[in-house]
């Protein structure tokens, strides 16, 4: 199978008083969806659920990221989640807490030759 990246998107996403990281990793995942249209899909008959679709969340704590739940947000493809340490925290030091950013890319792969039915030399 030879995958290739056809799409690569990039958001961020934040829980402004709750500190809750999935929340915010969520909404950057939504960031980054909500910027990209795949209508090449449809005009090459390419079904949705082939895609191979891999999902990079940036926070302070990830293991404070639901990683799965993360990867039910998105409505299609075969979909994996990988959670690194990125983001940013915003303390406030005058109430306690603090404000999560999140950071996500979110890259989409087909395999083209078979999608397409090129096939190689």
């Amino acid at each position: 199978m030879a995958l290739k990246r056809v799409i690569l998107e990039m958001g961020h996403g934040n829980d402004m008083h709750g500190g809750d990281y999935t929340k915010a990793a969520l909404r950057a995942v939504q960031d980054c969806i909500h910027h990209s249209s795949l209508p090449f899909l449809r005009s090459l008959d390419v079904d949705p659920k082939t895609m191979q679709i891999e999902v990079t969340i940036g926070v302070q704590k990830p293991d404070m990221v639901d990683a799965a739940k993360v990867g039910a947000s998105l409505p299609h493809g075969q979909v994996t989640v990988k959670v690194v340490k990125g983001g940013l925290d915003v303390i406030d030091k005058e109430r306690g807490g603090a404000s999560v950013i999140a950071m996500a890319t979110v890259a989409v792969r087909l395999d083209l030759e078979k999608q397409l039915g090129i096939s190689q030399p």
